[in-house]
């Protein structure tokens, strides 16, 4: 019974992959994004400019085991968050989707977002000009500059 269910957990996560590498307006890597961004000289960390306690979050987005990783670390406090997926374009936004068991919050988070995420997530990330872009999610939302 257990091989049985793991064969089947894996079937599904190499269909799962294969769908979104399939998928032309989602990607999975460092040089897609670069690719799907159109300019190889974006910044992969951001800085957050609209928090009120003085403690920005950065958020850096880095390549891990073939995947994408968006991570968010709180200034002074630590691990806020971190998500494992596809990037997808989603008209003039980029969308990130995390399942439940593709998201971990950290110990920076607040007990809010923790119920917010609990079950997965879609962070939205928009240009706001050549040096601004709001990420969003269920319950927050913030403004970066490159770091």
């Amino acid at each position: 019974m257990p091989r049985t269910c793991l064969l089947v957990l894996l079937m599904l996560l190499c269909s799962w992959r294969s769908s979104v590498l399939a998928a032309p307006d989602c990607v999975t890597t460092i040089s897609e994004l670069r690719a799907m961004l159109a300019d190889r000289r974006d910044s992969l960390q951001w800085v957050e400019t609209t928090m009120d306690d003085g403690k920005p979050l950065v958020v850096s987005i880095v390549e891990r085991h073939g995947s994408l990783v968006l991570v968010f670390i709180k200034t002074h406090e630590g691990l806020w968050a971190e998500g494992t997926g596809a990037v997808c374009s989603a008209g003039a936004d980029f969308e990130i989707r995390f399942a439940k068991d593709q998201l971990r919050m950290g110990p920076a988070s607040g007990w809010l977002l923790r119920s917010l995420l609990g079950q997965g997530g879609t962070f939205t990330m928009t240009r706001l000009g050549a040096n601004q872009m709001r990420i969003a999610t269920s319950g927050w939302s913030g403004t970066f500059v490159p770091k």
